[in-house]
């Protein structure tokens, strides 16, 4: 994949940001596989939505420990989607991880200044001369350790968005104070953002996904499995005789 094209993993983490954002305070993401109108045709769906309510007691749980008690005046905190949450904690927390192994690699040390001179008020051309090199050897050093395009390890740490962008420049050559990214660290970039943007897009239900369903195929007995996500309508398909169900025949 062509690091510059709008497809790549770390522009889209940087382009889906805010839409997590959006997520973590809104109704709760379609649970996967799907419940609901297929069941009369996938009993297992049955054993899926046990296991979704059981996880739905535990998250209200949670949500309600982190809400203020009812008693205490004030507007109490708009609960959170804690599965939103977690992804955006752990993605964030592996593109910090990656920048800061990247940059200890690329990113050049900041010119050294040079030796400080004696304060002397220039008498001749070459002596003023002299000074104005020494200035501007001075200024140069100075925004060269200030480039706002390096990366800081210390103070407050980069937001997603911003570090999936710095290592997406650091993959496409942009200029800075940078050496040229190594293979190694090319490819630590690639694994770190491909599983990182897996997450964004699973937990916006926006990534195509498969799952095994336990109950075998009522007519064959064989295999079956679910395939949706990305805005499709889940479809049933068994893998040993090839008999699709659909939600809408299921609705039927």
């Amino acid at each position: 994949m062509n690091a510059a094209t709008p497809e790549h993993p770390l522009r889209t983490i940087a382009l889906r940001w805010t839409d997590l954002q959006d997520a973590l305070g809104g109704a709760s993401a379609p649970v996967w596989p799907p419940a609901g109108r297929m069941r009369d045709y996938l009993r297992s769906l049955e054993e899926l939505d046990a296991e979704e309510a059981e996880a739905e007691r535990h998250r209200a749980l949670a949500l309600r420990l982190l809400e203020r008690d009812p008693a205490q005046l004030g507007e109490r905190p708009i609960p959170i989607r804690l599965r939103i949450h977690d992804t955006m904690r752990t993605v964030h927390a592996s593109l910090l991880a990656c920048a800061d192994a990247v940059a200890e690699v690329v990113q050049r040390p900041p010119m050294a200044p040079p030796a400080p001179r004696r304060a002397a008020v220039a008498t001749t051309r070459a002596e003023r001369l002299a000074w104005e090199d020494h200035a501007r050897r001075v200024e140069l050093a100075q925004q060269d350790a200030a480039d706002p395009r390096r990366w800081k390890w210390t103070g407050t740490r980069p937001t997603a968005p911003y570090t999936a962008l710095w290592l997406l420049a650091r993959v496409e050559g942009a200029p800075g104070p940078f050496r040229p990214l190594p293979d190694r660290e090319q490819r630590l970039i690639g694994n770190v953002a491909r599983e990182a943007c897996a997450r964004v897009e699973t937990a916006l239900d926006i990534a195509a996904r498969t799952a095994a369903l336990a109950h075998p195929c009522p007519d064959c007995g064989g295999q079956l499995a679910m395939y949706g996500g990305a805005g499709a309508l889940p479809v049933a398909h068994c893998r040993g005789c090839g008999r699709t169900w659909t939600s809408q025949a299921a609705a039927a």
